[in-house]
Formats: structure tokens, sequence, C-alpha cells
């Protein structure tokens, strides 16, 4: 996987930087979502909600890991919280209430061709996801 990004230090500390990262390497691979442009949307989308996610509700990213794989991008997003957001195994169904919020995890769940949640032994957890550029 790629290191863990362009700012100070190597450290991914926000979506815009985590997007710029993987911009960065889908152009250095020539990976530009050939006949489905929308994929790479998609693939920023996904980067943006776990990146927010982590810095909102994981008490910080502590890591941000993008690689190519052949079909897409694996991501692994590493925060400093133990818990598991509930919504992470959902069905990736959009929320039907009122309040504001909750869509994230429903996107990421469609947008992706896996999520799976690994606790490190340290603290803190790893999102790995899938996104698919085909």
């Amino acid at each position: 996987m790629a290191g863990p990004g362009p700012e100070a230090g190597g450290a991914i500390t926000s979506a815009a930087a985590a997007r710029e990262h993987v911009r960065g390497l889908l152009r250095e691979h020539g990976r530009t979502g050939g006949a489905n442009p929308d994929a790479v949307i998609d693939l920023l989308l996904v980067v943006s909600e776990l990146v927010t996610n982590a810095i909102r509700h994981g008490e910080g990213i502590a890591g941000f890991e993008a690689a190519l794989t052949e079909r897409g991008v694996r991501l692994a997003v590493t925060d400093n919280s133990d818990t598991v957001p509930a919504q992470a195994y959902g069905s990736g169904e959009i929320p039907h209430t009122s309040r504001t919020g909750g869509y994230g995890w429903p996107l990421i769940i469609r947008l992706s061709e896996s999520v799976t949640v690994e606790p490190r032994p340290e603290g803190g957890k790893t999102i790995h996801v899938t996104v698919p550029l085909t």
C-alpha cells in the first residue's frame, strides 16, 4: 500500500488531503476511471466519508493508506477509537428519518465491494474497504 500521505511528516490530517493523495495515486498510474469516470467520484466520496468519520467519531485519524488493485482501490483508514460503528456491517439502506446525518455508512457500503473493521492491539481500529473503478 502507499504510505500515509503527502502532508508534513507524511500524515493525512483531513478529507481534502486524503482525496488529493488518492487522486495523485490514480494519476500516477493512469487510472482515471476509464469507461466509468463516475467511479472516481464514488471513490473520492468513500475516501471523504471514511476520513471524516475517523476525525469526527474515531478520536482522530491515526493512519491512511491507499493502494491500487486490479479492479479499483483498497483503502485503510485507522482511527483511535475501539468503537465499531453499528452501521459498518449494515445493509446500506439509506435512513428514512428526519434527523441530520447517518448517510455516510450506507454510502460507503453501497459504493464498496468489501468492508472490514480490524481492531488494533494497541487500541483503535482500521477500516478496510475496496472501491471498484470498473
